[in-house]
């Protein structure tokens, strides 16, 4: 048997740290400690999937796809205790045979029609007190939501029988099924829908509640059409500690799992996967951005299907979560609102599309009006997916994490992070191949067959007319009428500022000059041997302190020629529409081709009168004479000045720092940028402005890339452009 890894983490519950304090773990967990932070939390992992294509239920789909998890054991990870696991699951489609005989022996319940009702694996605290509180919450939420309320089942578990370790014991909850019937008239489609809000109200209301034991209130799924088994477990333990999964009875004509491995952090039983519509094998490297920005979306969400009060699906993005939950999130909040599970994957793991010459037109503009409604979830990930009516797979554009498949004679699909999880005979294997980047692989049950990239995206990027949407809205760069940029500054004028922004010799000489003559940002070798900021005793730029922030596993450096394919400076900037709404007035966005301004591209925004869109400079510097105690009331200033610039109707936002001077200090463009644009995500407000950065300070590519990450849509450099004109 391969062996496991064994993640970097303590399984005890108190970490000692210096000076004798102690890491306060919840629920077997350890909270924000340090530099410890859960918002960290990644995930790599082995994943896989067995279905029958022609939507045929069997023993043999569950047995195949245990047998999977079983050889996936080396994907997942161990602590310092071999029989704990960072996490194992399964996720197969309604038994329902299964479930109606468990129903009527169990509860004495005879259950509706098939579509009619919903079941679902509940996490609970493990006091009968609070496990009592959670269930009577949940129960009034489903009578709230106008649903039927058809019981609660003890589901058995074994955790002698499986042998888990005592960290997986300490953070063990309760686990109950949920069985939910429709209201008189509810359609499959709607319960579902009903189902997915009675969840959200339940995990918003009891998880953030005073219990001692709230975070173990978690809804693996809750569904008309799918169920999940995980938890903090080995991928061997997965059927020895659930013993329903080795009930002769229970079928199913899908079935996903995953092993996984918890990158440098902790597990929980809530973090094991599959999560509720998708299993993930890599790391989400956006998604501190990506939750950020789904977040400030909230201001701008509307949805006939949801009805008036959207605030009960808030937050979109759960806290507590990994970046696959994270993902698994926004995905699941995209699908109940509407669009079909492949074009909600579509949306957020978009191909390489601008580089792409030979891609369709029809293709490209869909992946363009969505490039204007939200950013990409990038990985690199391998991300498998299922909603009951398809299963399949996609791999992120970087395509840096593998996945290959089976397709038999006999109709069945085996796909996996490797080969050799499950044995095929060779004589029985009718096509064989691997994912490829930005493709994806789709099985549709209800047609009974395999959908083809080309077919699956051909079909959703014609759907609507998205090219003449962009051809009609979609404002360039080059469209503005021309204007005139400030005027440039006397030599003697210009030396002073560039002191005062901290401009040296070795600035223009090293750094400077070489993006100029090369167009590349300068490499150095012997590595630098300055001291890192935090413990410099100079004065150091508030861009030093920060270094690179991600998940560093496994990841080969891009080549220069997949960056040129698969990357781009290209974007869109200005207010943005619903997210949740497909119109032709969500393509109305200025397109810019890199976020680096000229001083005459500003100048032609900032004197915009174009379309309805209109420009405020707010100044990023204060009076001298108040010294550093004039810094927090100047930042306050500014968020006030963006708030009622939005409030007036602008469009875009200019932080200004060229009023710096004797009598006035510059507040850094960072601070600045970063204080107002998250001040605006916190206030759902910042999805209505765009946010450029006119900047005395930026100068080298690292303060560039530090001002995007921190909210700003473009910025212009003017003193740098100045100094090497």
């Amino acid at each position: 048997m391969a062996s496991r890894r064994q993640s970097s983490r303590s399984s005890g519950p108190v970490a000692e740290v210096p000076g004798g304090q102690a890491a306060v773990f919840r629920n077997g967990r350890p909270e924000k400690y340090g530099l410890y932070d859960p918002a960290n939390e990644h995930d790599s992992c082995g994943v896989g999937f067995v279905a029958h294509i022609k939507g045929q239920r069997s023993r043999q789909i569950v047995d195949d796809s245990l047998h999977m998890l079983n050889h996936m054991v080396h994907r997942g990870a161990c602590g310092c205790e071999p029989n704990t696991g960072d996490g194992a699951g399964i996720l197969t489609a309604l038994p329902y045979e299964f479930l109606e005989r468990v129903a009527s022996d169990d509860l004495g319940v005879t259950l509706p029609e098939r579509g009619s009702y919903g079941v679902g694996l509940v996490f609970l605290p493990k006091d009968e007190a609070e496990r009592a509180t959670c269930k009577q919450a949940v129960n009034r939420v489903i009578e709230e939501e106008g649903q039927v309320l058809l019981g609660w089942r003890d589901v058995p578990v074994d955790p002698d029988g499986a042998d888990i370790g005592p960290s997986a014991r300490a953070a063990e909850p309760a686990v109950e099924m949920l069985f939910v019937g429709a209201a008189d008239g509810i359609g499959q489609e709607e319960l579902d829908r009903q189902l997915f809000v009675i969840r959200k109200r339940c995990s918003h209301e009891l998880r953030g509640s005073e219990l001692r034991e709230a975070l173990l209130f978690y809804v693996c799924s809750l569904s008309t059409k799918v169920l999940i088994y995980k938890g903090m477990l080995t991928s061997e333990q997965v059927p020895l500690y659930f013993t329903d999964l080795q009930d002769p009875g229970y079928t199913s004509h899908l079935a996903m799992v995953h092993s996984r491995f918890s990158t440098n952090t902790f597990p929980s039983w809530d973090r094991a996967q599959p999560n509720r519509f998708m299993s993930h094998n890599g790391e989400i490297n956006t998604l501190r951005g990506n939750a950020n920005w789904m977040h400030a979306r909230q201001g701008s969400l509307q949805s006939e299907l949801f009805g008036e009060d959207m605030s009960r699906m808030f937050p979109v993005i759960e806290p507590d979560c990994s970046d696959s939950g994270n993902y698994d999130n926004a995905l699941e909040f995209l699908y109940h609102a509407g669009r079909s599970l492949p074009e909600a994957v579509m949306m957020m793991i978009p191909e390489a599309w601008q580089n792409h010459h030979s891609m369709s037109e029809q293709k490209r503009s869909f992946y363009e009006y969505h490039s204007a409604l939200q950013e990409p979830w990038d990985g690199p990930a391998s991300i498998s997916f299922t909603d009951g009516k398809y299963i399949g797979a996609v791999l992120d554009r970087n395509g840096l994490r593998p996945s290959r498949f089976y397709v038999t004679h006999d109709d069945r699909v085996v796909m996996a992070s490797e080969v050799g999880v499950l044995e095929v005979e060779p004589s029985n294997i009718r096509q064989k191949g691997r994912l490829q980047p930005g493709k994806m692989f789709l099985v549709d049950f209800e047609q009974g067959k395999i959908v083809t990239d080309e077919e699956l995206k051909n079909e959703v990027s014609t759907k609507r007319p998205y090219g003449e949407w962009l051809e009609n809205q979609r404002v360039q760069l080059s469209d503005l009428p021309p204007a005139e940029a400030c005027e440039a500054y006397s030599p003697s004028e210009l030396i002073n500022r560039m002191k005062a922004f901290g401009y040296t010799t070795e600035t223009l000489r090293f750094m400077l000059l070489p993006l100029l003559d090369q167009q590349k940002d300068p490499i150095g070798s012997m590595g630098n041997d300055a001291a890192l900021a935090c413990l410099s005793d100079h004065p150091r730029m508030i861009y030093d302190y920060f270094k690179q922030l991600f998940a560093q596993v496994t990841n080969p450096a891009i080549d220069s020629i997949r960056e040129e394919v698969i990357m781009s400076l290209e974007c869109y900037v200005g207010p943005e529409g619903n997210l949740l709404e497909t119109s032709e007035a969500q393509a109305h966005r200025l397109s810019i081709p890199h976020p680096i301004l000229t001083n005459e591209e500003l100048a032609s925004i900032r004197s915009l009168d174009f379309g309805r869109w209109t420009t405020r400079t707010v100044d990023i510097t204060y009076p001298r004479g108040e010294s550093a105690s004039g810094l927090q009331p100047a930042l306050d200033r500014m968020c006030a000045e963006v708030e009622s610039a939005i409030a007036a109707g602008d469009s875009f936002v200019v932080l200004s720092d060229r009023d710096a001077g004797p009598d006035r200090i510059p507040v850094s463009s960072l601070l600045a940028c970063g204080a107002v644009h998250h001040h605006l995500v916190r206030n759902e407000l910042r999805t209505r402005i765009g946010l450029i950065v006119e900047s005395g300070e930026a100068r080298e590519v690292h303060h560039h890339c530090l001002l995007v990450g921190y909210g700003a849509d473009a910025i212009n450099p003017y003193l740098t452009f100045e100094a090497i004109s």
